[in-house]
Order: structure tokens, then sequence, then C-alpha cells
């Protein structure tokens, strides 16, 4: 019996595909209901492995749903350095997934062909999973399929998704990133915080107090973690952790950016800055009450402009010149494009929604800032553009105040997970921010204001009748809708709503923002009539 023989009499044994229903590599993975997805972890350590020897290098997998319900779960693969996978091996994970039981040797030798793997190379695989009551039997799969075929594999236990793409880069880079523990996750992000805290005084209105939901997920613990190494710094109230509620059940950054309200299980007051993650903290957003209890919402479009405004002002006051840019997305409001474009000056590209369209992007820049609306976003440093900053900051021919600048912004490089969006390290990101510049919520809501916005969704029989162009801000499918949404925003000041599907659950996701958010509620659910009406839509109609 061959190796991928006998990976496919394991399967049939302990982790058939017990039935025939199709599920697609999407977004951010695999997700759907967890009784689903034993068949298909044991094959994700299958393709782990293949991905392994083809690169020569450490794979991770995670398994986690992220802000999905507690009853879902998925499975996403970490490629070399912490990215994405790229879309071929997407493309063989869905065929794997979906391949019969006897069809599994069949389909692994069609992607060793493909990519000319040498399976005499060893197989490496990092795995980790969130909280979920699932995840362990889940995880076991994975660690199955990998020593099916002779892998090995490193179970990390609970990990948020961010740090164990920070495990998986660390250990390709020998150690360059950092070092590929926890303990060494911490240290990497805390030392450089620390450093950046120059004064032991709060200045300005800043206040070292913030209120963190951790939406009852994996993030809770470790952020309790990191509190015991802040001391004083950065004072953080941890709520939502898991010791009552559910994982993601209204708390978390989906729920407090999407119904725009704070999340049960805190009592928000005026004086307070508070943060949700989601819940395998690879999201975060900010939200706080003015005086007069009024929610203010400050997603991932407020935490890009802050970022990219700090990081505009070192790179300029170091002296170095580096092409710093953002990436967005349709979701992005209007109101941050235009300030970033016309009063920031800074270069804005717009792609479709997913992580892996916005990092690909970030890279085309010295400096690419990228964060989606919900709050999911990093930066990216160039080669080119570390060893500049590091160059400047160590060098005694310049100007003290320009040294000086540039040493911060290399202290700032490390506060920042470049892997993957991290709630933890933009969470120190933003603190640090604030703190420079003494800052409380409200004055950084004011660097300009949103236009008000509503999302919804509406359930069709079939998302993928809905298709786009121009980074999903127009519809080519069905017939007649793109031409409906337009007529519909003609009528709004203001207006503005694209339409996509979901790619992660059973729905068409509707945007839409106008001059008022009575205006902006009542296109988002015109806009969503006409989605149900042209692209078969089911159960109740939408309706304000």
């Amino acid at each position: 019996m061959t190796a991928l023989e006998k990976a496919a009499a394991i399967a049939v044994e302990k982790h058939p595909r017990l039935q025939d229903k199709t599920i697609t590599y999407g977004t951010a993975g695999f997700r759907t209901k967890a009784e689903d997805l034993d068949h298909v972890m044991y094959r994700m350590g299958l393709l782990a492995v293949l991905a392994s020897q083809a690169r020569k290098a450490t794979i991770g997998v995670m398994i986690t749903a992220s802000h999905n319900p507690e009853e879902d779960n998925g499975v996403k693969l970490i490629d070399t350095f912490g990215e994405m996978m790229p879309p071929v091996w997407e493309k063989y994970a869905t065929e794997l997934a979906n391949t019969t039981d006897p069809g599994i040797p069949a389909s692994l030798k069609s992607i060793i062909d493909a990519e000319k793997i040498d399976t005499s190379v060893p197989g490496n695989v990092f795995v980790a999973k969130d909280t979920r009551a699932s995840s362990p039997s889940l995880a076991q799969a994975v660690q199955d399929g990998v020593a099916a075929i002779g892998g090995k594999s490193k179970d990390y236990g609970l990990l948020t998704t961010p740090q164990l793409h920070f495990m998986v880069c660390c250990t390709n880079t020998q150690g360059a990133y950092g070092i590929a523990t926890e303990e060494g996750y911490y240290d990497k992000l805390t030392t450089a915080f620390k450093k950046l805290q120059t004064d032991s005084e709060t200045k300005g209105s800043y206040s070292r107090q913030l209120y963190v939901d951790a939406a009852n997920g994996v993030g809770a613990p470790k952020v309790k973690l990191l509190q015991g190494r802040l001391g004083d710094l950065l004072q953080l109230h941890i709520t939502n952790d898991g010791s009552q509620g559910k994982l993601n059940h209204r708390c978390g950054a989906d729920f407090v950016k999407v119904q725009q309200q704070g999340p049960d299980g805190l009592k928000v007051e005026p004086s307070m800055r508070c943060a949700s993650f989601d819940g395998d903290a690879d999201r975060i957003v900010f939200f706080y009450l003015d005086k007069q209890k009024t929610f203010h919402l400050l997603d991932g479009d407020k935490i890009a402009t802050l970022v990219a405004g700090y990081l505009q002002e070192l790179v300029k006051g170091s002296g170095l010149t580096l092409n710093l840019g953002l990436v967005q997305t349709a979701y992005a409001n209007g109101s941050s494009t235009d300030f970033i474009t016309n009063v920031m000056k800074v270069p804005v590209a717009c792609v479709p929604t997913g992580v892996k369209h916005l990092h690909h992007r970030a890279q085309e820049f010295d400096i690419g800032v990228y964060f989606e609306a919900n709050g999911h976003g990093t930066v990216l440093f160039s080669k080119g553009a570390r060893e500049a900053i590091t160059k400047q900051s160590e060098s005694t021919s310049i100007p003290e105040e320009q040294q000086k600048l540039a040493n911060t912004l290399a202290n700032t490089m490390d506060v920042i997970n470049q892997t993957v969006g991290d709630a933890i390290s933009d969470m120190l990101l933003v603190e640090t921010i604030l703190a420079r510049r003494g800052w409380d919520s409200e004055d950084w809501d004011a660097m300009y204001a949103d236009l008000p916005n509503r999302q919804i969704k509406i359930k069709v029989k079939d998302r993928a009748v809905v298709e786009t162009t121009d980074a999903e801000r127009k519809t080519t499918s069905p017939a007649g809708l793109q031409e409906a949404i337009d007529k519909l925003v003609a009528g709004y000041t203001k207006g503005r709503s694209f339409v996509r599907p979901s790619g992660t659950e059973d729905v068409v996701r509707v945007y839409a923002e106008a001059d008022t958010q009575a205006n902006a509620d009542e296109l988002a659910y015109k806009v969503g009539e006409a989605v149900y009406d042209l692209a078969g839509g089911v159960g109740d109609k939408p309706s304000a």
C-alpha cells in the first residue's frame, strides 16, 4: 500500500466523508457547521504536508470560525511568512475537501504532480485552535492527516489566529522576525510598546484605561497574559472573557460594527474608551459614548487613518523618503477615503473584500497600511523600508531629532504584527498613537466625520447568482440589479450603495451610506428589496 493509499484508508476508517455536500475554501478558509468538518480537517492535514514539502518550510493550520456563531467552525492554512495561501492552493483545498474517500490518492497525486513536489522532503505543520467546544477534535483530525503521510505536527493548543501566523513566520525566518513561542510573541510586542511610552505621566486628554470586550473568545485569556506585562502603562478592563456568555453572541467586533451599539456585558459610560475583539482576535474596533450618551464607532477606517497619519509624520520627520499608501475595500466609509486622499494626501487603493487582496496590494508600497472597515488590518514594511528605517535609527550623522523619530519608527514596526491583522497588536499600536498625541476617543473621532451607513444581510437561494466587478463596487449579475441600485442611490444626498455575496455565509451583503442615518437605513433596505426581488430572496422580505 502506498502512502497515498494509506491516507485514503485512514480517512475511511477514522475521518470519512459522510455527506455529499460541497464546501468551498473562501476568503477565510472553510467555514460551516462544526459537525460537517471532520473529514475536511483531516484532508487539510494532508494538504498542509504537501504545502510544507513544496515550500521546504513550515505551514500553519488554524482551527477557527472567527466571528461566526459558536456552533460553526472552520480552518485556514497559513503560508510561509504568515500570509494566506495563494489562489491555486485554495483551489487544491476545495478539490481535496470535496473528493470521495477513494478519490483521495488521485487528488493528492495531481497536486504533487502539478507542484512538482519532492515527497521525501520533511513536512512540518503547526496547528492551533480557538475556544470552541468542537475545536479539540477537529485539531486532532488535522494532526491525523499530517501523520498519515509522514508529516510532523506541533500542537500549539489555544492561540489567537494572529499568534499562529506569528509562530509560522518566526520559524521560517529562523528567528529573524521573533521567537516562535507565546512568550516570544508577548516579549516582542511589549518590549517595543514600553520603549514608545516615553513619558510616565499622561498628557492631554489621554487615559491609560481601556475597556476590552473579548467576545468570549480566545483573545480573552491571551490579553490577560498581556496585561501582566504592561503594568500601569495600559490598564485593561476585560469583559466577555468566556467565564459566562456565548462566543460572539451579542458581543465582539462584528456585533458592535454591524449593530452600531455596545456589546452585552459592558456598561459603557461617556468617560470610557472601549474596544471589541472578534472570536479569534484578528479584528478590533473601538467605540465610545459622548456626553449625550450617543454611540460612536471607531472602526477600521478610523484606525487606518490614525495609523497612516502617525506614520506619515514619522517618515517625514526622520528624513526618510518612503512611499506610504493605504489600501481599503468598498466597505470603507466615503468620508475616510475623501479625508485620506484630499487632506492627508496619502494614495488610496481599493481592492475586493478579503484580507488576501488587501495584503497583496499593500506589499506594493514601501509602507502599506491596510484595514477593512470591520477592523481587520495591519501595516506592511518592505524589506527596503525596514533596512532604511533601521539604518536611519542608528545613524550618528543626521540631526538628533531625525534620529530620534527614526528610532520611534523602528520601535513602531515591532509593535505591529506584519503577518496579518491582529487585535492585540493593533490595540497596542492605537494606544501608542493616542498616548503620544494626548488624545481621547473624541479627539481621534474628530479627525473627520463618517457618513452615516447601514449594513444588512439578504438571504437568497444561491448567493453565487450575484457577481461583481470594480473591486465589488458594481454588480454584473443578475440582470437589472446594478441599474436598480444606481437609480435608488441617485435619490439620496451623498448616497452610495453596493452589494456582494458573502464569503462566509449563505447571504448577500448590502452596504449603504447617505447624509443622514435615516436616509442610509432607508437606502439599505430599498437596495435589499431589489436584491430580494432580482436575486431570488428567501424568507421574509427586508423591511426597515
